[in-house]
């Protein structure tokens, strides 16, 4: 039987990835608040009910990137139709949306070291920025970037380190 190759530092008791999904036609969805609040509402209640870490995330107009650990008895196609699923089922039934609300399938890179981790932080806090929906990471209103949300520690004792700078640089 082949073993899996794995890199030095890669977490081998859970699987942390950055995970990208759009709305169905690219429809800005999200713009909405009642959208977006519910959004939220629905990935903080997957995190706690232990179903993954959350651990970054932007909610743009018409997708999300998510950067999360899911834990080894989970897949994170599970985890997706968690976030994705549970979406779309208290859309229908809280807000009346009737039309498909996601595009099929979903983008995941799988994060293998402190430094993968870092680059796709960065690109989830600039995302907003180079969409031209604020000037600062901080700014955007939808993304962990923003003071005040909980998230949980990142799985790299690297990445923890250059997360506790950039957010004393913004305090």
């Amino acid at each position: 039987m082949a073993r899996p190759h794995r890199t030095p530092n890669e977490v081998t008791t859970s699987r942390t990835f950055f995970v990208t999904s759009s709305t169905a036609e690219k429809k800005s969805l999200f713009q909405s608040e009642r959208f977006a609040q519910l959004f939220l509402l629905i990935l903080y209640e997957y995190r706690a009910a232990s179903k993954y870490l959350l651990h970054e995330f932007v909610l743009m107009p018409d997708h999300f990137h998510l950067l999360l650990t899911v834990p080894t008895e989970l897949t994170i196609e599970r985890a997706m139709q968690f976030i994705k699923g549970g979406f779309s089922f208290r859309a229908k039934r809280e807000l009346g949306i009737t039309r498909e609300v996601w595009q099929k399938g979903f983008t995941d890179h799988r994060i293998r070291d402190a430094r993968d981790f870092a680059e796709h932080r960065e690109y989830i806090h600039r995302n907003p920025v180079k969409c031209g929906l604020v000037t600062a990471p901080a700014d955007y209103r939808l993304s962990s970037a923003r003071p005040g949300y909980e998230l949980d520690a990142a799985p790299y004792p690297a990445a923890k380190a250059a997360a506790q700078s950039e957010s004393n640089r913004h305090d």
